[in-house]
């Protein structure tokens, strides 16, 4: 596919990393422009294109080489809720998957697909996106409450009227000074049922694995990501955990396409021993689906864009109580400087590698899961930049913005209405686990939550945008204002394109009007919205 001409640089080869000094261009230049949008996923792609629509000039800067986040790295089994409640642009772009299928619409999609629809995107509105820049600097005007300018590394400079944070972490908006918190609340912080610590009985363990090095030796040490605190006693409490990350693998058992799993650099049969005592305690839930004569373990979720009884692409997720999330190997990311970020990256990277390799070759695997296991690889006509690995780590909650209003669980389940909404959530509230622990001799796992919703809930206006008097000229659509658990709910890739149209049309009416994020007239933008096909 031709490079757009504003497009600065492809992504260079066997850049599997999230920071790579070698990225950063040196640069004295200032650029200026309506909107400056900060963030290359697929939230701030549609911001993007949604300015040049609206008539506005807008630079879309992204920390990394590769575009469209998860839509693009690896997550091609939409999480979409209830269809009905995704419109405008998030709505168009998953009928442009479905063009190239054959479609009307494509909800399941292989990753080269998606990221040709996104680059498809920016080269038709002639999008300039500049890449490897990371956020050094915020400066604001501090008697109205505004971002001047941004700084980044290598020196380059913004200048614009907006902004809009649309990165997975906000760091663009804890450097603008705006109210932001990390981890759980408890229950009572907003009067919920389902945040803060939850001990409950999916992807557990059961029955017990042994959390020693030495089985039933204490003293003999805890194995790796479990942690000797009961976290029974503190049900429902708040604390700074985050639910697990890992990277959702495309996968094959296309003999034409497989590459075989590989023993990683650095690995560590200690980190896999909680796996190869559950596997061993006669488990068939894992593998319990046949196509075929082959199976399948669980959420390998396949693509039905193949002949049936053809080969397979999937999307895999983590799954059951030891899978690819790195359970409490997460915590310091939302926070962490650019060069921490890679290091704990490259931790993922390193303990999934060597997860997949294990469970397809160690001999202490059963096997009847090696070779479900090994039935499947890499393809090699997919992120073949990044070795066929995914090249974004899913970063299932960062930061998450505080404002005038946060999303809670009331709202979520349609206990609470809301005056301006600017978009729809639907899925279940639904958080990975946070923690692994000792409980009664064994191993727990700790933050799974799966609770249904009873229908689509609205997302008010004042969640995408900062509390009134700290930031004027700042929209947030991806780490926005909602607890913990409600956040589980609106983290969904859909949802966050749709705030992120909304964001922008709300944007470029306030350059319009020349008011403030917080004073725009909202029955104004409700018209906008709805003359754009949105869903409120």
């Amino acid at each position: 596919m031709n490079e757009s001409n504003s497009d600065q640089g492809r992504p260079r080869p066997a850049a599997l990393r999230y920071f790579d000094p070698q990225w950063i261009s040196p640069s004295s230049e200032t650029v200026t422009c309506d909107v400056c949008v900060y963030g290359g996923t697929a939230a701030g792609v549609v911001a993007a294109v949604t300015a040049l629509q609206r008539g506005h000039s807008v630079t879309l800067l992204h920390p990394g080489q590769f575009l469209g986040g998860m839509t693009t790295g690896g997550l091609g089994w939409t999480d979409f809720g209830h269809k009905e409640a995704i419109g405008g642009l998030s709505r168009r772009f998953y009928a442009d998957l479905g063009a190239h299928y054959g479609k009307e619409e494509e909800w399941q999609f292989e990753p080269h697909v998606a990221q040709a629809v996104t680059d498809a995107w920016l080269q038709a509105h002639d999008v300039r996106v500049l890449r490897g820049q990371y956020l050094e600097g915020v400066e604001l005007d501090a008697s109205v409450r505004k971002i001047r300018r941004i700084g980044l590394f290598g020196g380059l400079k913004v200048e614009a009227k907006q902004f809009v944070d649309a990165t997975y972490e906000g760091d663009l908006m804890a450097a603008a000074g705006v109210s932001f918190t990390v981890g759980r609340e408890s229950n009572a912080t907003y009067g919920e049922t389902v945040n803060g610590i939850q001990v409950r009985s999916l992807h557990q363990f059961n029955p017990p694995v042994d959390p020693y090095v030495i089985p039933g030796v204490a003293n003999s040490g805890l194995l790796p990501q479990v942690e000797n605190v009961d976290q029974r006693a503190h049900a429902g409490k708040g604390d700074k955990r985050i639910q697990a990350y890992c990277f959702r693998m495309c996968m094959t058992d296309d003999p034409a396409l497989k590459i075989d799993w590989e023993k990683p650099g650095g690995y560590d049969p200690l980190e896999y021993e909680l796996a190869r005592r559950w596997f061993n305690s006669d488990k068939d839930e894992y593998n319990d689906q046949m196509a075929g004569q082959r199976l399948v373990p669980a959420k390998f979720d396949i693509f039905p864009n193949r002949t049936p009884g053809a080969y397979r692409k999937t999307d895999t997720n983590n799954h059951g109580p030891v899978s690819s999330d790195y359970i409490g190997m997460n915590w310091r990311w939302p926070e962490a400087d650019y060069e921490t970020r890679e290091q704990i990256f490259q931790q993922h990277v390193t303990y999934q590698k060597g997860f997949y390799w294990c469970m397809a070759n160690d001999p202490a695997i059963p096997r009847r899961y090696r070779d479900a296991y090994a039935a499947w690889g890499l393809p090699c006509d997919e992120y073949i930049e990044t070795g066929h690995w995914p090249h974004q780590l899913y970063v299932r909650e960062a930061r998450r913005m505080v404002s005038d209003h946060v999303i809670t669980e009331q709202v979520c389940v349609g206990e609470r209405s809301v005056e301006d909404p600017v978009g729809l959530g639907s899925y279940a509230m639904d958080s990975h686990n946070c923690t692994r622990f000792v409980m009664d001799g064994g191993v727990m796992n700790d933050g799974d939550v799966q609770t249904p919703l009873p229908a689509p809930y609205p997302v008010s206006y004042r969640s995408i945008v900062p509390k009134r008097g700290e930031c004027e000229n700042l929209w947030v659509p991806v780490c926005l204002s909602a607890s913990h658990i409600a956040y589980g709910s609106v983290r969904m890739e859909p949802v966050f394109m749709a705030l992120a149209e909304s964001a922008v049309v709300a944007a470029t009416m306030a350059i319009e009007n020349g008011c403030s994020a917080q004073d725009l007239p909202y029955e104004e933008l409700r018209g906008e919205l709805e003359s754009r096909g949105q869903a409120i």
